[in-house]
């Protein structure tokens, strides 16, 4: 680009100033307005660079750093860019007070240049205010044709600061109502998730990855309180799948402790806050830790961490967290309450079926029986006597079937058996009623000595899964488990390995996929894997879930 020649009386260039005005004002996105602002301000001075800091909120350093002249090649070279600590950057923020230098260097207040910075000689900054606070300052480097900066100069830039004001006040007001509107449909669209989620870990979920989008962090993650104490990883929302899931934060945390009690956590960097107990947060900056509690009930927490040397998080996007964190609480809080009640048409159906079992059904096969055993005794033919025993024992049996069937409806939610061959067993003996079959199960290797606890506790709540899977969509007569602790994974690691096939239907095309989704969650949260497809028979009838992670999986960050 030529610059523009100046005015042949050497006065301001009102036409051009006018020019840069209209342009800066021309957008509401707050980070091209502060681009704009740049390149109009260079082209009014005839400056190579130039550069808006934004003066932090506490007014210690720049928040943030937009420059103009600077290829991306010499800015990636010099790297970490200005943090208005210490020179004369930081000495504007103090005293924000317009600056002309001829001579850049012989400032006492410089502290000279990064490795690979271009050379900068004349220097000009000047004060960007709005609505009365210091918002910034706008600098200007290296006058074209190596003179110094101009009365004129600094009287047009100073015109252009005052109108800059106004466009970052306009497009921050537009911002932050963009950001609240997007905060709010995020809540909206949680509440509906949350209400038509099929199971707990769907909902946990949805509200993990919304709060990862809305804040702009590089994770979304939801803690549930453990039963040990602490903190217990129940969804994580990454581009890559996180390793932790389940894991369990300590309650000697200090920012548990806070957080158990109802106190919303801010970290400029947890990647070096001592507080920090655990690992999973060396590779963070900025991290909001959010209680989710609704009517004074505390039901975890959410926290959405941005990568190192990241954004801070503005007192706006806190508090809009805030709010969206109390929302999600409040809907989790409807979803769970939704959920009890259907759990509760279950438990009364299932008293219904018991009593119906127990006071008509097996009192109508004693009677069946009793009859047949009178006939066997009045009949002299030697085969129907046989016939008619042979019947009354199977009546016998069926009768234990039905006493089994109606003590396992008449239980309620047990304690979890400690080994997970007894928690397998457990979770095949629920789904045998409301299947009217009970699964077959096998074991291979050593399943309770071998499989870790946080891969057994994964295991378990995946054959749940499938055998839910199966019995609500597959309509299947016959389901085999096998669980098999002496599979090697692809990469080398001993694993254990869920195998459940029914002959039912089949997943149909187009179907609904998010009980198999978290099936893929939980496997690649440790490690493993975990696909589907036909069903074992030669026919490919019926469907078969295979699930498999390592023993122990490897401790890596979120």
């Amino acid at each position: 680009m030529v610059p523009a020649s100046p005015r042949p009386d050497g006065g301001p260039d009102v036409p051009r100033l006018l020019e840069a005005v209209r342009s800066i004002g021309s957008g509401l996105e707050l980070h091209s307005t502060l681009d704009r602002i740049c390149e109009k301000a260079a082209e009014l001075a005839d400056a190579r660079y130039a550069a808006i800091g934004v003066v932090a909120a506490d007014g210690e350093g720049l928040a943030d750093f937009v420059f103009h002249g600077v290829d991306e090649e010499t800015a990636r070279r010099i790297g970490r860019l200005p943090d208005g600590h210490k020179g004369l950057l930081g000495a504007l923020i103090h005293d924000p007070a317009p600056v002309r230098l001829a001579r850049l260097d012989e400032d006492v207040r410089a502290c000279g240049f990064p490795e690979h910075h271009p050379a900068m000689r004349s220097f000009l900054g000047v004060p960007i205010r709005v609505q009365g606070e210091i918002f910034g300052n706008l600098y200007l480097a290296e006058k074209r044709g190596d003179g110094p900066f101009t009365d004129d100069d600094l009287k047009m830039v100073r015109v252009l600061a005052a109108e800059a004001g106004i466009a970052i006040g306009n497009a921050r007001l537009y911002e932050a109502a963009q950001q609240r509107e997007r905060w709010i449909d995020g809540s909206v669209a949680v509440t509906r998730a949350l209400l038509s989620a099929d199971d707990a870990e769907d909902a946990l979920q949805v509200v993990a990855e919304q709060a990862r989008r809305l804040s702009g962090s590089v994770a979304g993650i939801v803690l549930l309180p453990a039963a040990e104490g602490g903190l217990e990883i129940s969804a994580v929302a990454k581009d890559r799948p996180s390793k932790v899931l389940g894991a369990v934060v300590p309650p000697e945390s200090e920012l548990v402790a806070e957080l158990l009690g109802g106190e919303p956590v801010f970290l400029d960097d947890a990647a070096t806050d001592p507080r920090m107990v655990t690992d999973f947060a060396r590779e963070y900056g900025p991290t909001m830790m959010l209680p989710l509690q609704s009517d004074g009930r505390l039901l975890g927490a959410l926290v959405t961490p941005r990568e190192r040397g990241g954004r801070p998080f503005t007192e706006t996007e806190r508090t809009l967290a805030g709010h969206f964190a109390s929302q999600a609480a409040l809907a989790l809080m409807m979803a769970e309450a939704q959920r009890d009640r259907e759990r509760l048409a279950v438990y009364e159906d299932r008293d219904r079926i018991a009593r119906d079992l127990h006071d008509l059904v097996i009192q109508r096969l004693f009677a069946t029986g009793m009859m047949l055993e009178s006939a066997q005794r009045n009949s002299a033919v030697p085969e129907v006597r046989q016939g008619v025993e042979k019947a009354v024992d199977e009546l016998d049996v069926t009768i234990q079937e039905i006493r089994t069937a109606v003590f396992a409806l008449q239980q309620g939610p047990a304690e979890v058996p400690s080994g997970l061959c007894a928690r397998v067993l457990r979770e095949i003996n629920m789904a045998a009623v409301p299947l009217g079959f009970k699964p077959t199960h096998r074991f291979v290797g050593p399943v309770d000595t071998a499989v870790g606890e946080l891969t057994g506790k994964n295991l378990i709540a995946a054959l749940r899964e499938a055998l839910s899977n199966a019995f609500r969509h597959a309509g299947a007569s016959r389901i085999d488990v096998v669980v098999d602790a002496t599979v090697v994974l692809p990469d080398g690691r001993q694993g254990v390995r869920l195998t459940v096939e029914d002959n039912g239907v089949g997943i149909p095309e187009g179907g609904r996929r998010s009980g198999l989704r978290n099936l893929g969650r939980r496997a690649e949260s440790l490690g493993g894997d975990s696909w589907y497809g036909p069903g074992p028979g030669a026919d490919g009838a019926g469907t078969t879930v295979v699930w498999q992670a390592p023993h122990v999986p490897q401790a890596e960050p979120l």
